[in-house]
């Protein structure tokens, strides 16, 4: 069994802590059994590698997620790369590739895709295991796992099953899916053993291989990322879900939450406050989350989130708060805290002048034993001042120490990478007509591999 984990998202729905890299699955809120802070995306990765189901994971996701995965997961993941974001149908069919043409997976191999970040218990997985079994049993096309409802919710998506099924059944056939009904009707389709839909289906390799060669699109994974503009941008609930002849569904009898929004994240926050603030006794039901240097007071308020990051600040009254994804839907602004594969960073500021020349200025923290990628840029000019630590600088091809104090200045088409000894803060100037993410040209990653492009 292979288990196919799909990290995406815009990062609206949890603005401003969210952002285009930064989405709700990596928001370091959560606490786990030692206290620490974790996100949905770590807690996720530590139940399937309690269920023993580490092996038989991947993640696909985008480009602007990549850096974070590996930053919270470790570099050992194994990541498959949407060229571009085109919906839960084209990023499916780029996996089942990768696994067919890359992997060697065998056709006869159950394949399981669920979301990156349910907040669920263990046994969840654990539940996900048996879909391969009702697979084989059913001789469906695809198997989901629904949740049983513990409630008529009006936020979820239904799975019918056909009617007279009982609801002690092992698992079920689907007669269809109802998305987001009224109470009413959410009430009377749990009276016929409907399930809350959580995103989680299986299906035998070869049924999506034998799709893509009906369609004419490729199964070999480097033709699939060279035409995979031409994949149609829908759901893989609309292009083959809503299209296959058999399917059931497997319920599961436990917690399960969609942690999508501020009112409902926060159910889940253990403490009120986190970062530098204070919340009257007079409030109740109340949550700062602050990842500003400023203290943010809160007198009297009951049942409000207040979020605050580089990116803005958000007060609202909990109920309200979904209502941001909206509000913020024609945003493109930059995101201003980041983090990557070798640390973090935030911008502290950026200007643009009449004569069209642009300052941004970068605070960057680099972990121990870790190195930025050996790169150049088309379109800036850097200085750099080493505000602590220590760690080995180069630059066009020359090595040498840099330590807390030093100034370097690196001009367009300057090659240099760094490498932290100890933990290094860096302030980061940056000039030049265009400062954007995407000018950077990397020539490597691995250290050992850059010395070995570089002269002593």
């Amino acid at each position: 069994m292979k288990i196919v984990l799909l990290s995406g998202g815009s990062g609206k729905r949890l603005w401003p802590l969210s952002n285009d890299s930064r989405s709700k699955q990596f928001l370091k809120v959560l606490r786990n059994s030692e206290g620490q802070f974790e996100s949905m995306v770590q807690r996720v990765w530590g139940q399937i590698d309690s269920a023993g189901l580490r092996e038989h994971a991947l993640i696909a996701t985008s480009k602007p997620q990549v850096e974070m995965i590996y930053n919270q997961l470790g570099s050992e993941i194994e990541v498959i790369v949407e060229p571009e974001r085109r919906d839960t149908y084209p990023a499916i069919a780029l996996a089942a590739t990768y696994l067919y043409s890359v992997e060697g997976v065998s056709l006869n191999e159950t394949v399981v895709v669920m979301p990156v970040d349910p907040y669920v218990e263990e046994s969840f997985f654990h539940k996900a295991k048996e879909l391969q079994q009702v697979l084989n049993e059913s001789g469906a096309d695809l198997a989901l796992m629904g949740v049983k409802p513990t409630y008529p919710s009006e936020k979820y998506g239904y799975i019918v099953p056909q009617s007279g099924t009982a609801h002690d059944a092992p698992y079920m056939n689907v007669q269809s899916f109802r998305e987001k009904p009224r109470e009413e009707e959410a009430a009377a389709m749990i009276e016929q053993a409907a399930l809350w839909n959580c995103g989680v289906f299986a299906f035998k390799l070869d049924f999506i291989i034998n799709i893509l060669l009906a369609h004419g699109l490729p199964i070999q994974y480097d033709e699939m990322v060279k035409q995979y503009d031409k994949l149609p941008k829908n759901s893989f609930d609309y292009e083959v879900v809503e299209r296959a002849n058999l399917i059931v569904a497997l319920p599961y009898d436990g917690e399960w939450k969609d942690l999508g929004t501020w009112n409902t994240l926060t159910e889940e926050i253990a403490t009120p406050l986190i970062g530098k603030g204070i919340i009257t006794e007079g409030s109740s039901n109340t949550h700062i989350i602050n990842e500003l240097d400023i203290p943010i007071t809160l007198l009297n308020l009951s049942n409000v989130v207040v979020a605050a990051s580089p990116d803005g600040i958000l007060i609202s009254d909990k109920a309200s708060s979904p209502m941001i994804k909206e509000v913020m839907k024609h945003s493109e602004q930059r995101p201003m805290y980041e983090e990557r594969r070798w640390g973090r960073y935030r911008v502290l500021d950026y200007m643009k002048y009449p004569d069209g020349n642009e300052v941004l200025t970068k605070r960057i923290c680099i972990e121990p034993g870790q190195n930025l990628s050996y790169q150049y840029h088309l379109l800036r000019n850097e200085v750099w001042t080493v505000v602590s630590g220590n760690g080995e600088m180069i630059l066009n091809d020359k090595r040498f120490p840099v330590k807390a104090g030093d100034v370097l200045v690196i001009s367009k088409q300057s090659k240099h990478s760094l490498r932290a000894e100890t933990e290094m803060d860096i302030i980061e100037v940056q000039t030049g007509s265009e400062l954007i993410e995407e000018d950077i040209v990397r020539l490597a990653f691995d250290w050992n591999e850059i010395m070995q492009l570089c002269t002593v």
